[in-house]
């Protein structure tokens, strides 16, 4: 008998495995999620440092991490796992007048969106909230206390466990080399393990995104953009609970986790998809952590414990949501430009509704249709937030 799936998944990631729990738990369990590496947790996914905020300058993205929260405060009544969520806030540092302005039209947007909790903060009360900082030079900030931190593997795990419970089928190993596609439908998907033949196909495959919409002759304006992550020796200088701590003058910013100091700086490395470490860059974050945050100067860097993972960067910074221009039983959830993790419960609710139903119900997410670029509609925002 041929192979057949209601809905084939690709990529099963936290995105993936979040939309095909979602599809599951409204009833929609012929689901297939193919991931081309050989065991969850290997891909983007592990790599991401785990942080959530809600503090973003576009409506569109703090309603999403509205949503997210509403999701995680739930998420061990749903999955059975702790996703690890801990509000210890995120504060936003203005070295001039002009970020500071720029913060605070930020917030106007957030509380327009349905988040009242985000605050300024003078430099005097950014060093109560951080005592580790260095404030020279601060003029103020932003600072929200339901932002923090997440454990991007047990979310992943979570919504993969819940969605084998609800029988949906996971095969690792697996790639996806093509497509069948009869009077712009997908009819089948062409794979390591066979063909598939499906009713409708999800793109959920992160940095690699654009290239499965190759394979079905659509074009998804996303991109693979390494980022690094330095991580110090086990120390006890910073508390685990203190606040991500982010300097907008050079981007620099820096949070606790498992007894180590994360230390991350953007970064636009000659070649983006290359997964090797860049030494330079150590040095330069090393430098500005030291410049920010003095007692890490006593803190050796712990080489052997950095690691890179790959953003999957749309045109706008913000995600592509819903059916690809084109081929009308494709879906994409791709370029969350770095909130993937965080967005994810959202993100699959979401799209799971846009599958089923035809349109989202839980907040209005045009904005972020796939066809804004080809109708010249991008999403505005502040590029660092």
């Amino acid at each position: 008998m041929p192979d057949t799936a209601g809905i084939v998944i690709i990529g099963g990631g936290v995105i993936g495995a979040s939309v095909a729990y979602h599809l599951a738990a409204r009833g929609c369990t012929d689901v297939r999620v193919l991931e081309r590496e050989g065991e969850p947790g290997l891909g983007s996914t592990g790599r991401a440092t785990g942080g959530f905020r809600v503090q973003f300058g576009s409506a569109v993205n703090v309603r999403l991490s509205l949503l997210a929260r509403e999701k995680l405060l739930r998420f061990e009544d749903e999955t059975g796992v702790d996703c690890g969520y801990r509000p210890h806030g995120y504060l936003f540092l203005a070295e001039d007048a002009e970020t500071m302005d720029e913060l605070l039209a930020a917030q106007a947007v957030q509380h327009a969106a349905g988040a009242p909790q985000p605050r300024p903060v003078t430099a005097a009360e950014a060093r109560e909230l951080n005592p580790a900082i260095d404030a020279d030079g601060v003029v103020g900030g932003t600072w929200c206390p339901i932002d923090g931190f997440i454990r991007p593997l047990a979310i992943l795990r979570g919504y993969t466990e819940a969605a084998r419970r609800l029988g949906v089928r996971f095969d690792y190993g697996v790639t996806v080399d093509g497509f069948r596609v009869e009077r712009d439908r997908i009819a089948a998907a062409r794979t390591s393990a066979g063909e598939i033949a499906c009713g409708a196909v999800v793109n959920a495959a992160g940095a690699w995104a654009a290239g499965v919409g190759r394979l079905a002759g659509v074009e998804i304006p996303v991109r693979p953009v390494r980022r690094q992550v330095a991580c110090t020796i086990p120390t006890d200088v910073l508390p685990e609970t203190m606040p991500l701590t982010l300097f907008l003058g050079d981007g620099f910013h820096t949070r606790v986790r498992d007894g180590r100091a994360l230390l991350l700086l953007p970064d636009e490395p000659a070649d983006p998809e290359s997964l090797s470490f860049r030494d330079a860059w150590l040095r330069e974050v090393t430098a500005r952590a030291h410049h920010h945050i003095p007692s890490l100067r006593a803190v050796p860097v712990d080489r052997a414990a950095c690691w890179c993972g790959l953003y999957e960067m749309s045109s706008d910074h913000h995600v592509l949501l819903g059916a690809a221009p084109a081929v009308e039983n494709l879906y994409l959830a791709n370029g969350s430009s770095g909130k993937g993790v965080m967005h994810s419960p959202a993100l699959g609710h979401l799209l799971a509704e846009i599958i089923l139903d035809g349109a989202a119900h839980a907040l209005d997410v045009h904005a972020l249709r796939p066809s804004r670029f080809d109708e010249g509609d991008p999403v505005v925002a502040p590029e660092f937030l």
